[in-house]
């Protein structure tokens, strides 16, 4: 299976960060320099002009899972050959001034399809995330929470998503992905993964082993790790008429000392 850290790519121009910011502003008092940028850089993007996309991202862009702007527009080349049509949409939430930077937090959403191997694959994506601008430049960027799904076949399983978007480091969680329908006699077959997000799992995905699933579904628990850092979920399950599979970002988050555990 094929991971889906690759969707990031696809919205790196669009998304961005988690972190301490100054107080959030609506949306419709966004200065236009802030929103013509974040407008210009969704219309580049759904255009597949990489130059545009690229033309918005400082020499020195930095990101939490290790993208660089050369990386960025590698991997947004290559998925773009996958995917000959994607439409992007992007919602400004709220926007904020920190020092001489501009903070927007946006949604995006991406849908699209691809062949692969005879089969059309439909991809759904949702990132929520925050901005940092610099001179109508995109500095800095970290994911707030993302959910990615692709779907193939008549009918895929229809999966219902349990799962955190931030915990505390060391705490336990849970990874619930119940398919909707009944089983029936039909066979369940199905693999999770959980892993540290990483810039080389963008262009090294790491394959899922299948194994039957009795239960209608996966269910996993799992530990935070003692350090902050974000977390890839991904999961695929499979039935005669359809696949879907999903990643789901988990963000950890540091425990303080007055927290009860």
């Amino acid at each position: 299976m094929k991971r889906f850290a690759t969707v990031l790519l696809l919205s790196a121009g669009i998304i961005s960060s988690v972190a301490n910011v100054a107080k959030a502003e609506s949306a419709a008092s966004a200065p236009e320099e802030l929103t013509k940028a974040i407008a210009e850089i969704e219309k580049a993007a759904n255009d597949q002009d990489l130059d545009g996309v690229i033309e918005y991202y400082s020499n020195n862009f930095t990101n939490t899972d290790g993208l660089t702007t050369d990386s960025l527009a590698r991997g947004l080349k290559q998925m773009w050959q996958s995917y000959p049509q994607l439409e992007y949409t992007t919602k400004i939430n709220s926007w904020s001034k920190q020092g001489n930077q501009l903070v927007a937090e946006t949604t995006t959403t991406i849908a699209g399809m691809q062949q692969a191997q005879g089969r059309a694959m439909r991809l759904n994506s949702t990132i929520k995330s925050r901005q940092y601008f610099q001179n109508q430049k995109l500095v800095r960027q970290e994911i707030l929470a993302e959910q990615s799904r692709l779907t193939s076949g008549s009918n895929p399983p229809q999966v219902k998503v349990t799962a955190p978007e931030n915990v505390m480091t060391g705490e336990k969680y849970n990874f619930d992905l119940i398919v909707n329908q009944p089983v029936n006699d039909n066979v369940l077959l199905g693999a999770v993964q959980e892993e540290k997000t990483a810039s080389s799992l963008y262009f090294n995905p790491t394959a899922l082993e299948l194994e039957p699933l009795p239960a209608g579904g996966i269910y996993k628990t799992a530990t935070a790790s003692l350090l902050p850092e974000s977390d890839w979920l991904s999961a695929i399950l499979v039935r005669g008429d359809g696949i879907t599979m999903l990643t789901h970002r988990v963000n950890v988050l540091k425990k303080q000392a007055n927290q009860k555990k």
